[in-house]
Parts: structure tokens; sequence; C-alpha cells
């Protein structure tokens, strides 16, 4: 009788190890990224160095698919659609899951159909202006808007973008009365500034660092707390008139609703080890971003509370699509 349950234990123990060797070791191929913004905008900079470490982690490469225009809603919708298998995942950033849902009617819930994997670091933000503006300082670019209402301009990614959404609250907060004028993505928005098309813009520091290394554009200010190291002699908004205002954006992971938590978890654990690659690291801190790594449960939950937030925000603000 011994031997015969031993014999049935190992047969057991054979039919489990042929049934999980037939399953395909994940990611058997390349995974294919798409980022609902323009190419060279602070996201897409990031997610271009996350990703080659995290295929090196994974053994496969990525295909980062850019895919901008309608305030992000084409590609996020390609990625809801998905199936969940974990070969296509999102590189969004915070406005397509928190501001776009607020402001546009979807085909897909924000809360719903993702299955968020990590929010990866928050983008630091910036006030920008072309080099040879006449506004060197934040004051200047208020006190010319004060005097010409309607006047000054600034460009943005779309309609419901983080720079609309950035410059609406500045506005708010300075009482100045600016023009709105929305480029299909941040990329395109910055290279407007840099070229005179309009007065300034709320941008990324992701987006915007090689125009103003080329000597390109101006940084008036940052939107963080307080000076970047990166930048020390740029002071903060804060600094510059208007206490405790503070910006920034984000770039997260997400994956389509249904992907199985083993992949989910995978994914994650290859984006948490690229973020402890100190060469990785020190590119994407470049960027202006300040690495988080959260777990897909802690960025659920940080989504949530996001969307909620900015949805009073946009309400108040009566921020609406142009």
């Amino acid at each position: 009788m011994r031997a015969f349950l031993k014999h049935l234990i190992l047969a057991a123990g054979l039919a489990a190890a042929a049934a999980a060797a037939a399953q395909p070791t994940y990611p058997a191929k390349g995974i294919h990224m798409i980022i609902p913004l323009a190419a060279a905008s602070a996201v897409d900079n990031g997610a271009r160095v996350l990703t080659q470490r995290m295929g090196s982690e994974l053994g496969q490469s990525f295909y980062l698919e850019n895919i901008p225009g309608s305030a992000g809603l084409i590609g996020a919708e390609r990625v809801a659609k998905a199936a969940p298998d974990g070969y296509t995942v999102g590189g969004f950033n915070d406005s397509v899951l928190t501001m776009v849902p607020n402001i546009y009617k979807t085909s897909w819930d924000p809360l719903a159909d993702f299955a968020p994997v990590s929010l990866v670091g928050t983008i630091e933000w910036g006030l920008v202006v072309k080099a040879d503006s006449p506004y060197q300082t934040v004051a200047d670019f208020i006190n010319a808007a004060k005097a010409r209402p309607a006047t000054l301009n600034y460009g943005s990614g779309g309609s419901g973008s983080p720079q609309h959404l950035a410059m609406a609250l500045f506005a708010g907060r300075a009482g100045i009365d600016v023009t709105h004028v929305p480029y299909k993505g941040a990329t395109p928005a910055a290279i407007a500034v840099a070229g005179g098309e309009v007065d300034a813009a709320f941008q990324g520091l992701g987006t915007v660092t090689s125009l103003i290394a080329a000597g390109k554009l101006r940084l008036l200010a940052v939107s963080t707390p307080q000076r970047l190291a990166q930048y020390p002699g740029v002071p903060t908004v804060s600094e510059s008139g208007l206490p405790d205002f503070f910006f920034n954006s984000w770039f997260a992971i997400v994956a389509p609703k249904g992907t199985p938590k083993p992949i989910v978890d995978r994914l994650y654990d290859a984006m948490k080890a690229s973020l402890d690659d100190p060469e990785t690291r020190k590119q994407l801190v470049a960027q202006g971003m300040t690495l988080r790594g959260s777990t897909p449960a802690e960025f659920a939950a940080a989504l949530k509370d996001q969307y909620a937030l900015y949805r009073k925000v946009i309400q108040s603000n009566n921020i609406k699509a142009d």
C-alpha cells in the first residue's frame, strides 16, 4: 500500500511538472509598450531609459509605440482593449488616467479597465519661455499678463493635458488671463515656445532638458517644494511670489484589465530591479524624475485618490475641452 501511494505521489509530481513545462515562461517574446504621448515627452524619454533595463531583466526587448493626439484617448483605448496577456502595456502619465477622463467622454474607465503595475516616478515641472524672451522672472511674466489681459499665450499638449492644468492653476493663483494654445503633445508645445509661437508653457523637465541645455529655452522657475540640485540657480514658483504652488506629474506602467497577477508581478519586479540599477537611476533623475517604484496595490490606491482630486480641481477651475 505504501509503495502504491508513493507511486501515486510521484506520478502526480511528474504530471504537475509536465503541465508547468507546457506553459510558456513569461515573457516568451517582446513586449509592446504604447505611450499615448508625443515622442521626446518626459514620459517617453523616461520609458526609453527604463524599458531598456527592464528588457535586460526580463530577457526580452520592449517595442515602444507613440500614439499622441486626442489627449491620449486613442493610445489609452488601445491598451485598454488589448489582450490581457502581458505583451501589451501602457506607459502613461497622470493626464491620461486622472485628467482627461474628467474632461472627455472615454470608452474606457481609468479605474476599472487597467491593471496597475507601478507608479514609476513623479516628473518635476517648471515654467519655460524662449531663451531670448523679455521675461526674466515669474514676476515679469505675471506683470506683463496683467498689463495685457488675454494677450499672452501658452502652449500645452492638448486640452486636459498636464500642461493645460498646470497653467490654469498658475493663472488662477496669479490672477492673470492667458490664452491656451493646444498642440498634439508636450514636445510640440515645448518646441513652439522655443520657436516663439507661444509665450510660455509649464512643462515636465524631462521634455525640456535638452532645449534648456541647447540654449533655446529659459527656465524661469520650478514648481517643486524646494530648488532642484540640477538647477540650483533657478527659484521655485513658491519663492517667486506664489507661496505653496506645487505641481508635478507622473510616469506609470499599466496593463489591460484581466492581466494575470503573476504577470503583473513579474513586470513590477523587473521595473523595481531596474530602478535599483545605479546607471538607470542616474539617467532618470537627470531627466527631472523623482523615483517612486510603488507596488501595484499602492499605485491603484494613489490613482483612485488623484482621480478624485483632479475631478474637483477641473470642475472648480471650469477646465473644458477646447
